[in-house]
């Protein structure tokens, strides 16, 4: 299982840029990693949050449905808000973070897997101009 956290901030989403592998480097995708061993999917969006940005976040419902990935996995997207509004995130392990505005949202270039979700993000955000 592979979790991902749609957190947004004063009506837009943290997107993060991949700087590896090379054929990932350079699209967006959504924070999160695996969920290991015995981990509950809330406590993993909070630790890979901690490790890939430098923040804490309050974990939210599920933002729409599972997405399969290769080798068997399965992608799970939760909503979150940084714990501490005033927190910046950093990019520890990307090129770039990046605050989406919801228009803009479809626009990026994602990964394959985040980029199904696209239109459970806009409505995350109320945005209704794509779908």
């Amino acid at each position: 299982m592979i979790v991902g956290a749609a957190i947004v901030r004063d009506g837009t989403l943290l997107a993060q840029q991949r700087a590896y592998p090379s054929e990932a480097a350079g699209l967006w995708e959504l924070p999160g990693g695996r969920v290991e061993p015995g981990e509950r999917e809330d406590a993993a969006v909070r630790r890979e949050c901690a490790e890939e940005l430098g923040v804490a976040v309050e974990v939210g419902a599920r933002v729409g449905a599972d997405v399969p990935l290769p080798g068997g996995k399965v992608l799970r997207i939760f909503a979150a808000e940084l714990a501490d509004p005033a927190v910046r995130p950093r990019a520890v392990e990307h090129r770039a973070l990046r605050w989406v505005a919801p228009d803009a949202v479809a626009g990026l270039d994602w990964l394959p897997a985040d980029r199904i979700l696209v239109p459970d993000l806009e409505r995350l955000l109320g945005f209704t101009g794509s779908g």
